[in-house]
């Protein structure tokens, strides 16, 4: 028990009141988390539009930077996984119940509920795609970069301890080490839980309504609980087994699954189409992405609206993921260069992200245009739906429901480990029965938001969460400048200029 922080026993105390509320009082849990949800959309959304666009512009700029050779570990320090390994982890952690949740829904609602064309139109097809790219895109990777990054940075180079706090402390000093550091960390772990245990109900939501599309099991929160509960079991197994083992195994598995659904399903889509309308978006996707970044439609209730409820939700999703999904990167990256690290975060899982929305998207939209109604489903059993209008649709869908499965085991998994990590003063090995409490504590709170309110509520708990962290964000920003721009100058890293030609002499009349 002496490993034990502070920030544990204060963050369990925090979501035991969370739970508390939602099991005594569920509709007016749910009632306040969508007031919370309305206020920071409509209040704070600017903020987070230019938070995020500046967190891209910032690693690109550390890309280019001579600072970018920085090494993140000693000197000579090699990486500790190959960079398969490295990828299909981090991106396991990172992104996968949402690409499977997400990949033909989002798309196909976009297309009928465009954010400026008409609905059902070729033009609302094309902005279905680019936004998609947009919410799913380099801004997604950037948050999760940033974290990881500093993290990293403070953890295998400065020898710092792997905590949030930690990273703040070039601003602050030692008050990191007192009751500062202590609120730091409990709202990352915090936003940590809400972040997972929303992203763990979207999970048992797919996969109840996989096996009731399929099947005809009932779709409702009893079946949910059900699953949640065999799933806990399992990535509590995994959990125990360590990170070398549990997860690097179950990360490849994740990969395999992924790779054979996507491959499958662009055979078996529309091919041509599915290259056709992934060329196009990323020239849209290019092209638009300023605009995007920045576009909050002052003027317009029905446009904000819009945002409010996608653009906005899906940057406080991210940043309410970052503190895990950070920590976890950085533990998976030491031994890279910052250079190599952002570009491996930034853009290969943000490539695979796109091509796997063109394959799954514009099949989802050839069904509907085909005059299957997709609209009238549930969100979580479009995707079977889709399956169904191709053949071997008993295949994918297995396919489907497995690999939700292995996602949702590897990102619990990988959260117990980060979980456990913040609240044992940064150890790199927390005690099991830590790591088996914080996975009891998400999957409680997953069951708690879809008892109180299904996937909205989920939706409303993470948008709350995320902004007390996202001030935190903007702050290890500034503090891993200020660190790195002062190693920069110890090493001597500057770009020379090119010699420039003496001038010839002028010749004399």
């Amino acid at each position: 028990m002496k490993r034990i922080s502070n920030v544990f026993w204060i963050t369990i105390a925090l979501v035991a009141a969370c739970v508390a509320y939602g099991v005594i009082a569920p509709k007016s849990f749910e009632s306040v988390t969508a007031d919370m949800q309305s206020f920071i959309t409509s209040t704070f959304g600017w903020y987070y539009l230019i938070l995020v666009t500046v967190i891209v512009i910032f690693c690109v700029f550390l890309i280019f930077s001579p600072i970018g050779t920085i090494r993140l570990g000693k000197p000579d320090e090699k990486p500790e996984y190959t960079k398969g390994t490295w990828f299909a982890m981090l991106f396991s952690a990172g992104m996968g119940i949402g690409l499977v949740f997400w990949g033909a829904a989002e798309p196909l609602s976009h297309y009928l509920t465009p954010p400026l064309a008409e609905g059902g139109t070729n033009q609302a097809i094309k902005e279905s795609m680019r936004y998609t790219f947009f919410h799913w895109g380099i801004h997604a990777w950037a948050i999760y970069a940033i974290v990881a990054l500093a993290l990293a940075y403070y953890k295998f180079r400065k020898d710092e301890p792997g905590l949030i706090s930690a990273t703040l402390k070039p601003i602050f000093g030692d008050k990191v080490n007192g009751p500062l550091g202590t609120i730091i960390d409990v709202l990352a772990v915090f936003a940590t839980v809400v972040g997972v245990a929303t992203t763990l109900g979207f999970g048992a939501a797919q996969i109840n309504g996989g096996l009731s599309y399929l099947l005809g099991v009932p779709n409702n929160f009893t079946v949910q609980f059900i699953i949640i509960a065999v799933v806990t079991v399992l990535f509590m197994i995994s959990a125990w087994s360590g990170l070398s083992k549990g997860i690097k195994y179950l990360s490849n598995t994740n990969m395999v699954l992924a790779i054979g659904l996507f491959v499958l399903m662009f055979f078996i889509g529309p091919t041509l189409l599915i290259l056709n309308m992934f060329t196009d978006t990323i020239g849209a996707y290019i092209q638009n992405i300023a605009a995007m970044s920045f576009r909050i439609a002052p003027l317009n209730e029905e446009h904000r609206g819009w945002i409010n409820g996608w653009t906005i939700f899906y940057w406080a999703w991210w940043i309410s993921w970052s503190p895990f999904v950070g920590i976890f990167i950085a533990r998976v990256s030491r031994g890279r260069t910052i250079r190599e690290f952002l570009i491996g975060v930034l853009l290969l899982p943000a490539l695979v992200s796109f091509i796997w929305f063109a394959t799954f998207g514009t099949s989802a939209i050839e069904i509907q245009q085909a005059g299957t109604d997709l609209s009238s489903l549930n969100t979580e059993e479009v995707l079977f739906a889709v399956f169904s209008g191709f053949e071997w649709s008993t295949i994918l869908s297995v396919i489907a429901i497995t690999l939700i499965g292995t996602f949702f085991i590897t990102s619990a998994d990988s959260a117990t480990f980060v979980l456990g990590m913040q609240t044992t003063y940064g150890s790199l090995t927390p005690p099991n029965y830590v790591k088996l409490t914080w996975g009891l504590a998400q999957s409680t709170v997953a069951l708690i938001l879809l008892y109180s309110g299904g996937l909205q509520a989920l939706q409303n708990a993470l948008i709350v969460a995320a902004l007390p962290f996202s001030v935190i964000m903007a702050l290890m920003m500034v503090s891993l400048y200020k660190s790195l721009n002062q190693e920069k100058k110890e090493l001597g890293l500057y770009i020379k200029p090119k010699p420039r030609k003496p001038k010839e002499p002028k010749e004399h009349m």
